[in-house]
């Protein structure tokens, strides 16, 4: 069955997904593409980060032939929250509770790009040290 998974910022489509209850279960060929993570003998890796994989959790996370990755449960792991809408297969992976409070604590607004009202495009990193007054309206 296929699946739509959004992690950070970035929409794939994963033809051979297999959704599992609570578990999203991926074919390792597609983690990276999907995801940025490789599964490699030290763990799952994220560039020059690696994340040991115990054998208590492997089971949970990895089939015995090392082709399926289940990322549901690793970024569960990682304490990321999971949400899937089931009539669409679509997967949205958040951002993790210690990586939101650190952005919280050091009370600096994450980037972001929007257009003033002549069209020009304008960032919040445009002008950090400065104040500013960011109006923000909605219709609901």
């Amino acid at each position: 069955m296929a699946a739509t998974i959004i992690y950070d910022d970035q929409t794939s489509h994963v033809p051979a997904a297999s959704a599992e209850i609570d578990d999203l279960w991926i074919p390792v060929r597609d983690l990276r593409a999907a995801t940025g993570w490789e599964l490699k003998p030290e763990g799952a890796c994220l560039g020059e980060l690696c994340v040991p994989i115990s054998r208590e959790r492997e089971a949970s996370l990895v089939r015995a032939d090392r082709t399926w990755f289940n990322i549901a449960g690793f970024a569960r792991m990682l304490g990321r929250p999971v949400v899937r809408d089931e009539a669409t297969n679509v997967w949205v992976f958040g951002t993790a509770v210690a990586d939101r409070q650190r952005g919280l604590l050091s009370l600096e607004a994450p980037d972001f790009r929007l257009p003033d009202l002549d069209g020009r495009m304008h960032s919040i990193s445009e002008h950090r040290g400065k104040k500013i007054f960011l109006y923000a309206w909605a219709s609901w």
